[in-house]
């Protein structure tokens, strides 16, 4: 595969595990579905940087140690990610909430492509990681700490959501000409026998370095 890029039919796969485990196991009567991105968090046109906005030169490649995305209090340690022998994503594991993922074998955040991040919308005890995803809004920052010792900031293009049948896997994770994130989770509605039914992606864009 390219570099930066993650097939099709793996990525698909793999983030069915990301999805509904404390809502499946409790049924969702007496639980709160995670927030779902309205339609003004969507881009207006094609997938890119907002017109206006920073493009900051992609670095050098460092492997991500943390995230942070301040507007849904997320501050998480990152696990490096491969793919499984049935060639699906593998995902953080389950039983530590406050913990997310970046795909190995792509493009490491800040660098030059299109870097994936995905985490956990629950387990099996409540809310994880990225339950809040889909509250987030455009122009929301998310910082990545490297083990380079610089810390890549992001800007929020846009957050959309998907039905499982529907997910635009090249609008979400094809090459990308500048330094490119996308976050993702579980949504798109929920029923108790199927759990989340889709997917929310949140598209940022490099715009600053410290």
């Amino acid at each position: 595969m390219d570099h930066g890029t993650l097939g099709a039919k793996a990525w698909t796969a793999g983030v069915v595990a990301l999805c509904g485990l404390w809502l499946v196991q409790s049924g969702a009567a007496d639980r709160t579905v995670a927030p779902q991105p309205s339609a003004a968090q969507a881009f207006e046109a094609d997938p890119g940087p907002r017109a206006g906005s920073a493009v900051a030169v992609p670095l050098r490649a460092a492997e991500p140690v943390r995230i942070r995305i301040p507007r849904i209090e997320v501050d998480a340690p990152l696990t490096r990610l491969g793919l499984g022998a049935d060639g699906s994503l593998d995902v953080p594991p389950a039983r530590d909430p406050n913990l997310a993922g970046w795909y190995g074998g792509g493009t490491p955040p800040g660098a030059k492509g299109t870097a994936i991040v995905a985490g956990h919308v629950d387990n099996a005890e409540g809310p994880a990681v990225f339950y809040s995803l889909g509250s987030l809004r455009k122009g929301a920052a998310v910082e990545i700490d490297r083990t380079d010792g610089r810390t890549a900031v992001f800007t929020v293009d846009a957050v959309e959501v998907y039905a499982n049948d529907a997910f635009p896997d090249e609008r979400v994770y094809g090459p990308s000409p500048d330094a490119s994130l996308r976050l993702i989770t579980c949504g798109g509605g929920y029923t108790d026998e199927t759990g989340y039914l889709g997917n929310v992606v949140a598209y940022a864009h490099l715009t600053g370095v410290r």
